[in-house]
């Protein structure tokens, strides 16, 4: 299904969200601007589709640093992804690239290639809802960070009330039908509704988080809820 929708999966997230996606991108990366800053930080980007959450990452990055790794299962998604981090853009007259690279794996969230305590931060954007089994993205998420290291999930939420109730029909009827038309599939639009209403509340998540073994778990509201970051570390030993 994600493969199938890649080629205007972009253009679809900005349109639809119309572009406050890249706000989102924005403000989760700055939450982790001093691991961000830290040359010799591992950091992975799981789950993270065609690598706009990267490519934020990657602003924040000091020149000479580790480069951030992307992990996704779907191939398509990955292999458009690869394509914006081997780009080079462009700053002031020095013709210099404006960011350090980032490496593309193709591999499964719930069984990450990377040793146990090995990363100082992993984040993941749109992505963990579509988990086969959200306690053991958080158990595999665990194993892998460092005591110490933090986790980030920037999430869709449901908002309450009017802006809720307004947000709901839009999300539930329109984004479909636009969806549809542009990329000419009914299923991957009509599922992202209903993976929204069935992902656990963010006090129930919390609560998942805690039991798996993290610390400090906050949930932070992006624009009135619609989505949110859920933040973690795993305690030090």
């Amino acid at each position: 299904m994600f493969d199938s929708i890649a080629p205007s999966y972009d253009l679809l997230n900005h349109l639809l969200s119309a572009n406050i996606d890249r706000l989102w991108w924005r403000r989760t990366a700055l939450c982790f601007k001093d691991i961000l800053s830290r040359p010799e930080a591992a950091i992975l980007d799981v789950c993270c589709g065609t690598g706009d959450l990267t490519m934020a990452l990657l602003k924040l990055r000091p020149g000479a640093a580790r480069p951030v790794v992307a992990v996704d299962f779907a191939h398509a998604m990955l292999q458009r992804g690869a394509q914006k981090f081997a780009h080079r853009s462009v700053s002031g007259d020095d013709r210099q690239a404006a960011a350090p690279r980032a490496i593309p794996i193709e591999a499964d969230a719930l069984h990450l290639p990377f040793r146990d305590c090995s990363l100082d931060l992993i984040v993941t954007s749109f992505g963990f809802r579509n988990l086969a089994n959200y306690e053991a993205g958080l158990r595999e998420f665990h194993r892998a960070l460092k005591p110490g290291g933090q986790l980030g999930i920037l999430e869709f939420g449901e908002p309450e009330g009017l802006i809720g109730a307004a947000y709901g029909f839009y999300f539930r009827r329109v984004l479909p039908t636009v969806g549809r038309a542009i990329c000419g599939k009914n299923g991957p639009y009509s599922y992202l509704p209903q993976s929204v209403g069935a992902f656990p509340t963010p006090p129930s998540l919390l609560a998942l988080m805690q039991s798996c073994g993290f610390a400090d778990c906050r949930w932070q509201p992006f624009t009135l809820g619609i989505a949110g970051l859920y933040t973690a570390r795993r305690p030090s030993l």
